[in-house]
């Protein structure tokens, strides 16, 4: 804006609004004994206060509502909402009026005008009101550019503008943590701290996964019917620089299951989407970026367990289930060796040929063995060995199995 258009009297005049819910009025109670000098003065004086709440003025928070007297903080994933009036002060007719608003952020300007025509005239002491709303998804300075462009009675057209900067900060600080199962499963782990001055209700948090797996929430306890309860009770309030976790599993879909290669690939996870209200309910959202994992490195082969029991008898055989894929671009030739270690003892003939593995395919393989010592102990001694390359490839504390001894003693 120049000089001259700064000292220039128009004949309209431009005021822009915050709009916001207000709050509820707080005092500051003054009590005091009645044997103490003021005797029941202070507690008069606060039953007659029209702003306290009757039977209870010793309380700070009040039943009156608080217009807000300044812009306040707004928090990315709000929605910030501004009224805009253009009133005529002059005593003419003003033709042509055309109110544009903008808001100018570090990457892009983006235009929040209702509409976009021109009002034919405007009469003396008359108003033109817009009310523009726009969900904040930025971080830092934000300009709200308001220009208003006309013509007078006379034919002279004029324009002038007006800025009005506001900062939108960070809401919550959200940290993920990525952990790979022995399996094809994925467990994430959001940390989600709020980092405002007010508590915050957190009304849903949840994860939206990508197209190859599915998401299973483990934030409920006592399930039931209804689904369970949540595991931070029937409020869901977070205080201010609190920090709640929230545990989700992700499976791959039955599609893409059989597909060691595919999955051992997939870093993109999904992404969270959290929705909160804060004070008199006023609505925010966040969606966070995709979500990537580190991906697992399996090697050329693979050995998972598909069944195993949770507990055996000492010194008696059980079976269990391994399944071997083949994580190379390349065909094996397979040998399974056992060998047994000091507590783990392999059933079978050790040296078996499996034959030849195709690259991404598997297969299931039931295997018996037993423990000669109690407690839990590790699954190790499995060795396989590529005869085309005549690489081996070495598996130890493969699983654990807790071995208990099945004679009781009734002493007498």
């Amino acid at each position: 804006m120049d000089v001259t258009q700064a000292k220039q009297e128009h004949l309209l005049a431009l005021k822009v609004m915050r709009l916001t819910k207000p709050t509820l009025f707080t005092n500051m109670p003054v009590t005091c004994e009645e044997r103490d000098l003021p005797g029941d003065l202070f507690g008069q004086l606060m039953r007659e206060d029209p702003s306290t709440i009757k039977g209870a003025e010793i309380l700070m928070l009040g039943e009156m509502l608080t217009l807000p007297q300044n812009f306040g903080n707004i928090f990315l994933g709000e929605t910030f909402s501004s009224y805009i009036s253009v009133h005529n002060d002059s005593n003419q007719v003003v033709k042509d009026i055309l109110v544009k608003a903008d808001l100018q952020t570090s990457s892009q300007r983006l235009n929040l005008s209702a509409s976009n025509s021109a009002v034919a005239e405007l009469k003396p002491e008359c108003c033109i009101d817009d009310v523009i709303h726009h969900e904040v998804k930025e971080i830092g300075t934000h300009i709200l550019v308001c220009a208003v462009s006309y013509t007078t009675q006379y034919g002279e057209k004029l324009y002038f503008r007006k800025f009005f900067k506001f900062q939108v900060l960070k809401p919550l600080d959200v940290k993920t943590k990525f952990y790979n199962a022995e399996t094809d499963e994925v467990f994430l782990e959001a940390q989600i701290q709020n980092i405002t001055t007010s508590p915050m209700f957190m009304e849903k948090v949840s994860l939206e996964p990508s197209m190859m797996y599915n998401v299973t929430e483990l934030n409920t306890v006592a399930a039931s019917d209804d689904g369970g309860e949540s595991t931070f009770g029937k409020m869901s309030y977070l205080q201010p620089m609190d920090t709640r976790q929230y545990l989700y599993c992700l499976k791959p879909k039955p599609e893409y299951a059989e597909k060691a290669g595919v999955i051992k690939g997939v870093t993109v996870i999904g992404k969270l989407d959290i929705v909160w209200k804060t004070n008199l309910g006023e609505r925010g959202r966040l969606q966070t970026s995709q979500l990537q994992r580190m991906a697992p490195g399996y090697g050329d082969i693979r050995l998972s367990l598909e069944m195993i029991p949770d507990t055996v008898n000492l010194e008696e055989p059980f079976d269990i289930i391994c399944k071997i894929t083949n994580c190379s671009e390349r065909t094996m030739d397979l040998v399974l060796e056992m060998c047994n270690t000091r507590s783990i003892h392999w059933c079978g003939v050790s040296g078996r040929q499996l034959g030849k593995l195709s690259p991404a395919a598997f297969l299931s393989l039931p295997l018996t063995l037993l423990s000669s010592i109690q407690g839990l102990q590790s699954i190790s001694g499995l060795r396989l060995t590529d005869t085309f390359l005549k690489r081996t490839y070495e598996y130890d504390d493969i699983a654990q199995v807790c071995v208990v001894c099945p004679f009781t003693t009734n002493e007498s």
